[in-house]
């Protein structure tokens, strides 16, 4: 009786054992999945390089700035248009890296001046404070130790 009973108990036991496990992994399966409606970051904890959506940059200053539908209409449309012309200029195999890298600062200081120009006197303040800490938080970066410890970066604010 007992040689009847001890290999189903001992199958009885793996299963219960292993449910678990394959719950999990089929779970793992269906947030890694195409299908799901977060955005991908591309196996790197959350950040990825190159620069974000324009309409999800848009979306993040509006939260921030608390901007009128008509100015999220004129600051993504100049989004847009950095996000093409960094694109074009990324290509650009003409340019040195480093000549590359100055026109896209400069493209950059233009679409934030022209940002800047659109907001009222309160969203201005915000803005050149957002500026202000990012520019802080780049130079601590530039000029931290090689393998140091490093704070995690701010989320993208542009």
């Amino acid at each position: 009786m007992l040689k009847k009973c001890l290999p189903i108990l001992l199958a009885a036991s793996l299963i219960s054992i292993a449910a678990p496990f394959a719950a999990a992994q089929s779970a793992a399966q269906s947030n890694d999945s195409p299908s799901n409606n977060q955005p991908s970051a591309q196996g790197n904890g959350g950040w990825h390089h190159g620069p974000p959506d324009p309409a999800q940059r848009t979306q993040e200053l509006t939260k921030k700035l608390n901007l009128t539908s008509e100015q999220q209409t004129k600051v993504q449309e100049l989004l847009q248009s950095e996000h093409s012309q960094m694109e074009s200029l990324h290509q650009d195999s003409s340019l040195s890296q480093q000549d590359r890298r100055t026109k896209m600062m400069d493209m950059q200081k233009s679409t934030h001046a022209q940002i800047r120009a659109l907001l009222d006197s309160t969203q201005q303040k915000k803005w050149d404070e957002m500026l202000a800490k990012r520019e802080q938080w780049g130079q601590g970066q530039r000029h931290a130790p090689a393998g140091g410890d490093q704070q995690a970066p701010p989320p993208p604010q542009q």
